[in-house]
């Protein structure tokens, strides 16, 4: 089976051939606008140098012309002679040495390849020109000419694909670091284990991206504790009225009591409502589509299942519809209506909403004792009771406020609460935005 190639690797291939092709073009963009008309320039100049040097010698006095003869080569490495080298010399020559041909041809009219000789002294490139009715062989040294421009393009080339090459690798780790730290801190939430945070630096996709797997590894992480303390809670909470049931069993055996039935029936009862309660938390989890809902008559039916003559339940909502998840947020917010009849009883109860900021506030308020501040946190965890008592009839099963947690989170809403003016509590559920 093959392999994909890394990512790290791909990118590196995919740079290095960006940056190749890049200096590719540059460089013959600067061949062709820069180095080649300074190069006809050059070519031009020194076939002129070369026509005149021939003409001059020709018209000097005979006794004068070996004076001129080494001046003209110690000061221009130009070489007067009266024939070319011989045949089978004029072999391939560097590009600049063309161009000077076509320099020469258009100063004599005469149109001759370069004939190269091979001297002790360097390579030698020797050319006709006319003067008067003959003509004289005018030669340059190679090293008059010092440039090497196949060996410098591949030098280039060479220099550039290793920097490229650099440059791409460097690029690559640096992009696929962040993924491979991702990669691994996704391993190790898949082997159950709690990954240290990813840093939230670097460029703007791969800080959002650290910032929702951090959300998630925290909602993982939330996830299993709240796991385990639901395991432990439930088994703690069902073994008193088990144990109750047992000795009840035990004394029914030889008297039919109707109390102790009775005591069963409302251990049974409350098992019934913890089981359900656990069951409500994990349904919570649950992404629940939202329909367009008259808020105004929602919230009148909610007050009706759970208003009491002793705790009456009113409710304030200006006109309006908006998306929500009629049975998550039914759940929600009876859940905060038992909560405040439970801990305010005998007092009303307000259940008040509005449209603000393109967010729909739904507040529960009542006037108990309200909660401390420290604890406004804590009492979203499963099984969290302010009440010291493990009594159900005074402090409740502690999951209704963590299942209106749950539904929040599965539905994408806020829940927060607030110690209210004049005292008691206030919580609200925000729901997103309409649009």
């Amino acid at each position: 089976m093959s392999k994909h190639a890394s990512l790290a690797r791909q990118n590196t291939v995919r740079l290095a051939l960006a940056f190749i092709l890049m200096e590719l073009m540059v460089t013959g963009l600067s061949a062709f606008w820069v180095v080649l008309p300074l190069a006809r320039r050059s070519a031009n100049d020194l076939a002129g140098l070369m026509v005149l040097s021939a003409q001059t010698w020709a018209e000097l006095p005979p006794q004068t012309r070996p004076a001129f003869e080494q001046e003209l080569l110690a000061s221009h490495a130009l070489a007067l002679r009266a024939e070319l080298p011989g045949p089978g010399r004029d072999e391939w020559h560097p590009p600049y040495f063309y161009l000077l041909e076509d320099a020469l041809a258009q100063r004599t009219g005469l149109m001759h390849h370069l004939s190269s000789e091979h001297l002790e002294t360097g390579t030698w490139y020797w050319a006709e020109v006319p003067i008067g009715s003959g003509h004289l062989v005018v030669g340059l040294s190679a090293t008059r000419v010092d440039s090497q421009p196949v060996t410098a393009l591949a030098m280039a080339l060479l220099v550039g694909l290793l920097f490229a090459m650099g440059v791409a690798l460097w690029l690559a780790r640096r992009l696929t670091e962040p993924l491979a730290r991702l990669e691994a801190a996704s391993a190790l939430i898949g082997q159950g284990g709690s990954p240290s945070l990813l840093p939230e630096t670097g460029p703007r996709e791969l800080v959002s991206l650290s910032r929702r797997f951090n959300a998630m590894a925290q909602q993982v992480s939330d996830l299993l504790s709240a796991r385990t303390t639901l395991l432990a809670g439930v088994s703690h909470d069902l073994r008193t009225p088990l144990a109750r049931m047992c000795l009840a069993l035990e004394m029914l055996k030889g008297d039919h009591n109707p109390t102790l039935i009775e005591r069963m029936e409302r251990d049974i009862e409350q098992m019934n409502r913890l089981i359900g309660n656990v069951l409500d938390l994990a349904r919570g989890l649950q992404h629940e589509k939202p329909i367009s809902t008259n808020m105004p008559d929602f919230l009148q039916q909610i007050a009706a299942d759970f208003s009491t003559p002793a705790s009456p339940v009113t409710v304030t909502c200006p006109p309006g519809t908006w998306l929500a998840a009629q049975t998550a947020l039914q759940r929600a917010i009876g859940n905060l209506l038992q909560n405040a009849q439970r801990y305010a009883p005998g007092l009303p109860v307000e259940l008040v909403a509005n449209f603000e900021n393109k967010h729909c506030h739904i507040g529960v308020l009542d006037h108990g004792p309200g909660i401390p501040v420290e604890q406004m946190a804590a009492v979203f965890q499963p099984f969290h009771r302010l009440d010291a008592s493990r009594s159900p009839a005074t402090g409740g099963s502690g999951l209704g406020l963590a299942i209106v947690r749950e539904l929040a989170r599965a539905n994408g809403w806020q829940v927060e609460l607030a110690a209210r003016p004049g005292g008691g509590l206030q919580a609200w559920i925000s729901l997103g935005t309409e649009e």
